[in-house]
């Protein structure tokens, strides 16, 4: 199993770039940011530096999305950090949240969300695509690789991603939803006959190592209200009671009654008060690190490649050194 680390675009960046070269030399194989250009600072630019800063670290956005750039300029973002830094980078994608509602537009449906997918890769590794009517190509991309995960919890996109992406995220560390996810896209896969193994899956939680999960818990719940907007859009869709998605992802959202994006990802927040402690303790990774080891074990047999931590609590260091001295070499 690999891990990775995912960051916020706090101001200083200077922050996130020394925490992602700490995360490299602890064993973290994998740095990901937000990509929210509003709530917080313009990850690309933070991209450059992080990848200067290490020596085999992959770098990308957990996530990006379809609609706050244009396709093509995405593309050429990713291939020129290829060409500065060999391939070194991966692109997490999703429909988006907190970058398209904050400007005042919904997420991306799943038709755009596909075909952004193919222009951004096929552009960012050299090929020809047709974009707005009009044949486009790099030229100078020709070596470049782009690996696309794409992020997803309802049927029709775990659908997309067996289909068409080069692997799967999955935000929230529950066994039993990430058995059903990830069952799906593999499924999805294999009709549209390629390799379900060949599917790069991420997990992306919070964890917490230490002995006072009640702390951690408070430190942590911020993360099911951030779930819980992808999951209310789950149930506007489906509805609330629909065999289309496990109870165990859509029943603690009954009592949200809305959504404040200027605490997204953070602690302390009352808008985050729905989120049961129940949920905190499935979907993030709390307690010891016997505890951990165990819950990635789980992970892990349900073929989960890559687990990500969200680092956005008041123990940031401690959870890199705790990972990297003691339960990375475990996992190993």
């Amino acid at each position: 199993m690999d891990f990775g680390v995912v960051l916020q675009n706090d101001p200083p960046a200077w922050r996130v770039v020394e925490l992602a070269r700490r995360a490299e030399a602890l064993g973290f194989r994998y740095g990901w940011t937000f990509d929210s250009h509003v709530l917080w600072q313009e990850p690309y630019v933070v991209y450059s530096q992080m990848l200067s800063a290490t020596n085999r670290m992959i770098v990308g956005p957990m996530v990006t999305n379809p609609g706050t750039r244009d396709w093509t300029v995405t593309a050429s973002l990713f291939a020129t950090l290829n060409d500065m830094f060999g391939n070194r980078t991966i692109c997490g994608i999703g429909r988006g949240d907190s970058a398209m509602r904050v400007i005042g537009y919904k997420p991306a449906n799943l038709a755009t969300l596909s075909a952004s997918m193919a222009v951004i890769k096929g552009l960012a590794e050299g090929g020809e695509v047709t974009y707005n009517d009009t044949s486009q190509h790099f030229p100078w991309a020709d070596r470049s690789e782009l690996p696309i995960l794409m992020a997803a919890y309802g049927p029709k996109a775990l659908k997309l991603c067996g289909e068409q992406a080069d692997g799967f995220i999955l935000q929230l560390a529950d066994p039993q939803i990430a058995a059903w996810t990830i069952g799906a896209v593999k499924e999805a896969a294999a009709a549209a006959g390629r390799d379900p193994d060949s599917l790069h899956i991420c997990v992306a939680a919070p964890a917490y190592v230490g002995p006072d999960v009640a702390h951690q818990r408070e430190q942590c719940r911020w993360f099911g209200g951030m779930v819980g907007n992808h999951v209310a859009d789950l149930v506007e869709r489906y509805g609330a009671d629909t065999d289309l998605v496990p109870k165990a992802l859509t029943d603690y959202i009954e009592g949200r009654k809305g959504y404040d994006y200027s605490g997204h990802g953070k602690a302390g927040h009352d808008h985050t008060d729905f989120v049961p402690d129940e949920i905190v303790d499935r979907f993030c990774i709390l307690g010891t690190e016997d505890q951990h080891v165990e819950r990635l074990e789980e992970l892990r047999s349900l073929g989960v490649d890559q687990f990500a931590i969200y680092l956005m609590h008041d123990e940031k260091d401690e959870t890199l050194t705790a990972y990297g001295q003691r339960i990375i070499p475990r996992l190993a």
